[in-house]
């Protein structure tokens, strides 16, 4: 039996556009062969609520949510967990789960702040942060590509080690950031144009993420893998190879999270990061990423952070209980969750 070729299962001539709308598709071509973003149904209806949660915040503290220092605010608490949910959602996306995302954020944190790694200066914090979460990156991908164990297992593994690893790093101790050009990053005399450099690189990341996604034969073969990992290995895609650049990405964006959290913070502490795992999954299933795998978008995922942030910050300038905020996430996951339940059921 003749086998179809790579282009006729991944998206070649004739076979249809790789990805559906919903899944950050740009949308049919324009003449000239360019494509042009069109927002999908879902994505509006983030922007809608979105939109209400700022009515919201608008009106029940209009003096200090509408604030220019609190939106500011919001865009910069988004950024760290931001980023690190642009990786996972690449992860989820091709099948994968990482629940080591937060403890590595820690870890990459507290190793670009200790006293000998602090003496090479600015370059000497952000090239250690983010080659710790490299490192890390690449252990779970050589584990779960080449060691063929579960995604859950070994990044839970890492999860703990990466925790332990912190904790022994610092003692138990905060470690205060003395090089000026770093704390100088996170003052408001750095914005420009009102805009924080932390959001700055959240946005640059975002827009990196999907251009990788839509733009590029990467963001296809992840689609792939995650939709039939055997068809994609028929297709000629080297799926134990994509699997271990995924968990690279996700490494990646960690230690530039983790660099961000020590400008915002202006220390690396072992508890840095507690959650992010369970924030950066969530905010990419709201967003529209199947956790089966094979459907995802970045700019659903970049929305649902901003709800979330938008949510606890809305909370906390109410003087609302934490735990009524948690219960409040909860209920929109299972909403999310749902929604994604029937709309499977419907295309099926």
């Amino acid at each position: 039996m003749t086998q179809p070729a790579p282009s006729d299962q991944l998206g070649g001539p004739g076979a249809g556009p790789p990805l559906e709308l919903g899944k950050d598709d740009p949308g049919p071509a324009a003449p000239g062969g360019t494509r042009f973003f069109r927002p999908d149904l879902r994505t509006l209806a983030l922007l809608g609520v979105l939109a209400a949660l700022i009515l919201v915040g608008g009106l029940t503290r209009p003096d200090e949510f509408l604030a220019t220092t609190n939106l500011q605010l919001v865009l910069v608490q988004s950024s760290v967990i931001g980023v690190v949910t642009v990786g996972m959602t690449f992860v989820i996306m091709s099948g994968g789960i990482d629940l080591s995302v937060g403890a590595i954020v820690a870890l990459a944190s507290v190793w670009a702040t200790t006293v000998a790694t602090q003496d090479f200066g600015f370059t000497g914090i952000l090239f250690t942060a983010v080659l710790v979460g490299l490192g890390c990156g690449l252990v779970n991908g050589v584990l779960i590509a080449y060691g063929q164990m579960v995604p859950f297992i070994a990044t839970l593994a890492m999860m703990v080690s990466a925790r332990g690893l912190a904790l022994l790093i610092t003692d138990g101790n905060t470690q205060i950031v003395t090089v000026e050009s770093v704390l100088d990053l996170g003052s408001r005399s750095s914005y420009v144009l009102g805009i924080p450099p932390l959001v700055m690189v959240f946005a640059l990341v975002t827009v990196v993420g999907w251009l990788v996604l839509n733009r590029t034969t990467f963001g296809r073969r992840t689609v792939a893998v995650g939709g039939n990992a055997e068809a994609a290995r028929l297709a000629g895609i080297d799926v134990r190879r994509q699997r271990l650049y995924l968990y690279l990405l996700s490494g990646l964006c960690c230690g530039i999270a983790a660099f961000l959290l020590v400008v915002l913070s202006g220390s690396g502490q072992n508890t840095n990061g507690n959650l992010y795992e369970l924030d950066a999954i969530a905010a990419a299933i709201i967003g529209g990423t199947l956790l089966t795998g094979g459907r995802g978008t970045i700019v659903g995922s970049v929305l649902g952070v901003l709800i979330f942030t938008t949510i606890t910050n809305i909370f906390a300038l109410n003087n609302l209980q934490s735990d009524v905020q948690q219960i409040a996430k909860g209920a929109i996951i299972v909403v999310a969750v749902l929604v994604q339940r029937r709309s499977a059921q419907h295309t099926t």
